[in-house]
Formats: C-alpha cells, sequence, structure tokens
C-alpha cells in the first residue's frame, strides 16, 4: 500500500519498532519510536475482536473472531510498513494458547499476514508482563497483576527482580461460562501462599479492565490528573471502591461517564477480582500500571546497561533532544544551579536533573501563554520513573523558569496533590533555572565562567569581572527573587579571575 503513509528510510538499528498484541479480547499494535530505555509510543490502536470468547464453551476460537482478527492483523502489517517499523514483535497469549484450532490459527497468519507469531506459555506471559512493570516502575515492591480475557497472571517483585509468578484462568472473558464466584477465586488464590509476602507492599494492577476502575475513581473524586499510570489509591479506599463497583448494575455502568462500553461488561468483575487479590495479599497500596506486557517485550531485549538506565532521565533527554533549542543542555544547568539545592533530598536532585532536562521545550511556545503550555505537557507527557506527585512537581518547576505560576496551580487543582513545602521546592528550582537563563540568554558557554554558592544563609552569584556586562537589573532581579525563595540573603560578587566550573550536584 505504497503512498498511504510515507516515511524516511532508517538505519539497521535506528527507528521504529512494534509489538502486536493478540489477546484473548483484544488485538492491538503499538508502535514506539524506538528500542530504548523509555521508549515513546507514537501509535496505539486496539481492535476487540474476542477470540477468547467462546472458548472455555467449545475449546475453539469462532471463526467470526478470527476473521476479524486476520482483517486487523493485515491492516497492521500495511500500516507498520509503511510506517518504516524495522521490527515487529508479534505475540499471542491465553486464547491461542489454549484453542484446540490455536496452531492452524497462527500458521494462518504467518501464511497471510508474514508475521511470525510467539505464542507465550502462561509463565512467559506472567514474565513479560512483570518485565513491563519494572520498566515503568523501576522500585515496584509487591505483587503484579495482569487481568486478560483469558487468565490472569501474578508475579512477586522484589528489589527489581522477578520471584514467584503464576497464571490463573480467571480473565474477564470467563465470567459467563464460568462459575467465578468470590468462593470459586478464594479456591484458586488460596493455592498461592507466596501472595502473602506482599503484605504492606503493593499491589500493581495492569490490564485494561483495571484500568478502566481507574478512570471511575479518577471521575468519582474529580482526580485533577488524567494519567493512569502510577495512579495510586491506599487498600482501605482501593477495597471500598472495588466492593462498591462490584455490586453496579449494568444500567448505572452505562451511566458512567468515561467508562467504555467494551468494558461495561467485564468491570464488576474486574472489581471483585481485585478486591478478592487485595485480600489475599494484604498489601497496603494500590498503584494502576499503563506498562505491562508490550513494553516488557521491549525491555527484554535491551542490554543490561541499557535496562540500568534511569527511566526518567532518559526520556527526558529524549524529550529535549527533540523539544529543545540546538543550544539546551540539561546536565550542564543542572549542574550550574546544584549549589543553591545543597540539602536536598536524592529524590529531588533526580528531579531537578529532569526539570533541567525539560527546561527549554517551550521555547517556541507564544509568551502569554509559554508556562501553562508546558506545565500542561509534562503533566499529561507519556513520563514514566515518576509517580504522580513527582510529575507535578517536575511540571511546576519547568513551567516556574516562564513564569509565576499561583493562578495556574489553583486554575488545574495541582495544590489538592502538592504540600505548600513541595511547590515552593518546585519553584525554587523554577527560579534556579529562570536565573541560568537570563544570565546566559541561553548561550550556556557562559555558566563555564560563573557560578552560584550557597553558604548557610547567603547566595552569592560569582562572575568575572571581565564579564560584568552581563549582570543588569533583570539579573539582579532574578537572584533577589531565588534568594527569597530559599530564605536566602543575596549578593553577586566579582572576581578577577574565571569562577571554575562547579561539580556535579
Amino acid at each position: 500500500m505504497p503512498g498511504i503513509l510515507t516515511a524516511k528510510k532508517v538505519g539497521k538499528r535506528k527507528g521504529p519498532v512494534a509489538v502486536i498484541d493478540i489477546g484473548s479480547n483484544s488485538i492491538r499494535l503499538v508502535v514506539y519510536d524506538g528500542a530504548k530505555r523509555a521508549p515513546l509510543p507514537v501509535f496505539n490502536e486496539k481492535v476487540i475482536c474476542g477470540l477468547g470468547r467462546d472458548l472455555d464453551r467449545s475449546g475453539q476460537m469462532s471463526d467470526e473472531s478470527m476473521e476479524m482478527a486476520m482483517h486487523c492483523l493485515q491492516r497492521y502489517v500495511a500500516l507498520t510498513g509503511s510506517m518504516g517499523v524495522r521490527r515487529v514483535q508479534t505475540v499471542a497469549t491465553a486464547a491461542v494458547r489454549e484453542a484446540s484450532n490455536g496452531a492452524d490459527f497462527v500458521q494462518r497468519i504467518q501464511r497471510e499476514c508474514g508475521l511470525d507469531v510467539g505464542v507465550l506459555s502462561g509463565r512467559q506471559e506472567a514474565e513479560l508482563s512483570a518485565l513491563g512493570v519494572l520498566s515503568g516502575i523501576p522500585k515496584a515492591q509487591g505483587v503484579m497483576g495482569d487481568l486478560g480475557g483469558g487468565s490472569v497472571e501474578l508475579v512477586k517483585l522484589s528489589d527489581g527482580r522477578l520471584r514467584q509468578k503464576t497464571t490463573l484462568p480467571l480473565g474477564a472473558l470467563r465470567v459467563a461460562a464460568n462459575d467465578l464466584s468470590d468462593e470459586a477465586i478464594d479456591k484458586e488464590l488460596s493455592n498461592l501462599g507466596w501472595l502473602s509476602a506482599a503484605k504492606e507492599e503493593t499491589f500493581y494492577a495492569v490490564g485494561g479492565a483495571w484500568r478502566a476502575l481507574a478512570r471511575i475513581h479518577m471521575e468519582q473524586i474529580r482526580y485533577p490528573l488524567h494519567v493512569i499510570h502510577q495512579y495510586s489509591l491506599n487498600a482501605i479506599e482501593a477495597l471500598s471502591f472495588a466492593r462498591f463497583v462490584g455490586n453496579l448494575s449494568h444500567e448505572t455502568l452505562t451511566r458512567i461517564q468515561g467508562l467504555s462500553r467494551s468494558r461495561i461488561d467485564s468491570v464488576p468483575y474486574a472489581a471483585r477480582l481485585l478486591e478478592r487479590l487485595l485480600l489475599h495479599t494484604e498489601v497496603d497500596q494500590l498503584v494502576f500500571c499503563a506498562y505491562g506486557l508490550r513494553e516488557g517485550c521491549l525491555f527484554e531485549r535491551l542490554s543490561r546497561k541499557c535496562r540500568s538506565q534511569d527511566a526518567l532521565i532518559a526520556m527526558s533527554q529524549e524529550v529535549s533532544g527533540r523539544a529543545g533549542r540546538a543550544t539546551s543542555d540539561g546536565d550542564r544547568l543542572s549542574d550550574w544551579i546544584a549549589p543553591a539545592f545543597a540539602d536536598e533530598t536524592p529524590d529531588m536532585a533526580r528531579l531537578r536533573r529532569a526539570a533541567a532536562n525539560l527546561a527549554d521545550i517551550g521555547w517556541s511556545e507564544h509568551p502569554d501563554y509559554r508556562a501553562e503550555q508546558v506545565f500542561l505537557r509534562i503533566l499529561r507527557m507519556p513520563l514514566v520513573g515518576i509517580d504522580h506527585l513527582e510529575r507535578a512537581t517536575l511540571a511546576l518547576a519547568v513551567a516556574s523558569r516562564h513564569s509565576a505560576m499561583d493562578k495556574i496551580v489553583r486554575r488545574w487543582r495541582i495544590d489538592t496533590l502538592l504540600s505548600d513545602e513541595r511547590l515552593a521546592d518546585a519553584r525554587t528550582i523554577g527560579l534556579a533555572m529562570r536565573l541560568a537563563y537570563t544570565l546566559t540568554g541561553g548561550a550556556f558557554g557562559l555558566l563555564e565562567t560563573t557560578r552560584l554558592e550557597r553558604q548557610d544563609d547567603r547566595l552569592r552569584l560569582i562572575i568575572p569581572s571581565q564579564e560584568d556586562i552581563l549582570v543588569g537589573d533583570v539579573v539582579e532581579r532574578r537572584l533577589r527573587a531565588l534568594g527569597k525563595s530559599l530564605k536566602c540573603v543575596h549578593e553577586v560578587v566579582f572576581v578577577d579571575e574565571a569562577a571554575p566550573r562547579v561539580a556535579t550536584g
């Protein structure tokens, strides 16, 4: 299908990659911008085919569902070819794995679409889903659950590694043909003694039906940030909510704003299963995760060195390279402002570094709207390795480098997420970056001969005497604002020799 979608030719090692996930309920194609630590999704499409809908009754995938699937896969092949995708990984899960006509279906896909389908065992499916969670939440500690149409995969996560793992025939499509009462679910879960090892840890919920629950809860409490990844609830609130949704009628569910019609039938069961899992694991926290099997497929193929990279820093650098000016240099900016934050925590130092990487992404926006555009862009960006409080902090820090943010913070209700102390910390990072940009005009080579110093309650801007022309009224105002935010007396100090570049902070 030449000409439908044009793409530049790419090298063997660079260019977009894709994963096609042939699930029991849906088939999804996700195209990513490359095989890297924090890939950005550039295309995402799902088609509900229902391959596993009649599986428990007949033992086979229906002809109708397979025809729909073939049409879908042929479309995906055409799209990925036109997009210049250099590698397509195709995997199939429970329905194809269990159906008596699964092998014939895989051969047909190979013959008619040219796709090599990897039919995952239950163990492999669990491992890939858990790797996906770790790629998005590297410090995940507890139990991951991935609810699909045909099965649910459970994996114990500890210290960045996969521990015990299993797959159970408790998928959402099996409700109609099986007795999946609470007692039946408890019977399956009672055989997994290792679930109790997650006591007082976190349950990570993966899968469309559980993401739908997160959306319902967000709408219910008018949550200000509509990002599913790392949306969290404490276990008590999560149990109460799961019980509430599990008892809702079909008619009531149809009236819930934001709930897809394709999810209405599966949501009550998803809520009941989640409730049983929360009770069996005795976790303290529920976290919804947008990363799962597909991201696990990519993460598994990365080198150990690439896997060890900080996902947030890697993605912020990637975004900066695409959206920032050629003079942007996040590392240099982060190093220069570091002395002002000598008492910061490691987590705040990490956010400061990410903020420095993203500091220039709004350069092309209209000045009157630049701060809010940057704020909303980062707030909604598909960043990983960051929770919602950190996301809001990062957005506010970068936006504060452009202007005051009080009205914008109230308008978007971010003050309901962040404490006064965290709001102040974010603003201070923004003020420090604003000083650096005002001093240099974004030509960061000038930072080589200047530096910030902070000693007790004194903040000093050190400038070589021969570069005194750099300091004017606007720079003085920026320094004064930063000093006030840090509760420091500020001053500009001129020295006869160039100030050495600051050490990495």
